[in-house]
């Protein structure tokens, strides 16, 4: 029985068996090596919707490895695999180095044990962060849902003394007319 972490793409990582894009090369064609199918910075740019730019930027912080062929960068399937943990690790709040403390314990070969134990712990502080986060986003919309209703009341109130402020100087209600007999 086969273990499973809860972000697919730590199993894939794991397993070496990464659910693959179209776009990716298949044996015998152009952009596969021994080790699979390889990809341009271009491909994995519009597959994870992020600039050329980040992608580099995760190169120079050491999260990904690309091979070179000349100046042309080569990304392997591991460095999709590790494209993807960044970018749900970004999107759930963790940092960079954070992120980078996880994916590298993938390289200790010890059967994932402290990398799950670490990730765990991780998850577990995050969820707590993002708690409080909520808290204090929710408190700040009570806050703010408190000043409409204020602003609105203290409008209409301002609404309707320049209404009869209008009607007093239109002669509403009032008669400037002598009596008629």
């Amino acid at each position: 029985m086969s273990q499973h972490t809860a972000d697919p793409a730590m199993d894939n990582m794991k397993n070496g068996a990464a659910k693959l894009p179209p776009h990716a090369a298949r044996p015998g064609e152009p952009g596969h090596d021994a080790n699979g199918p390889t990809f341009s910075i271009t491909q994995l740019a519009e597959e994870f919707d992020v600039t050329t730019r980040a992608i580099r930027f995760y190169e120079d912080k050491d999260l990904l490895h690309p091979a070179r062929e000349g100046q042309t960068r080569v990304y392997s399937t591991r460095d999709r695999a590790r494209l993807q943990l960044i970018q749900r690790g970004k999107r759930v709040g963790f940092t960079l180095s954070e992120i980078r403390e996880i994916i590298d314990l993938y390289d200790l070969r010890d059967g994932f044990t402290k990398q799950l134990e670490l990730a765990r712990g991780k998850y577990a502080a995050q969820i707590e962060k993002l708690k409080a986060q909520r808290q204090d986003i929710d408190e700040s919309i009570s806050h703010l849902q408190n000043g409409i209703e204020f602003v609105e009341g203290e409008l209409s109130k301002r609404a309707a003394a320049d209404k009869t402020r209008g009607a007093a100087q239109n002669g509403v209600g009032h008669t400037n007319q002598p009596a008629q007999a």
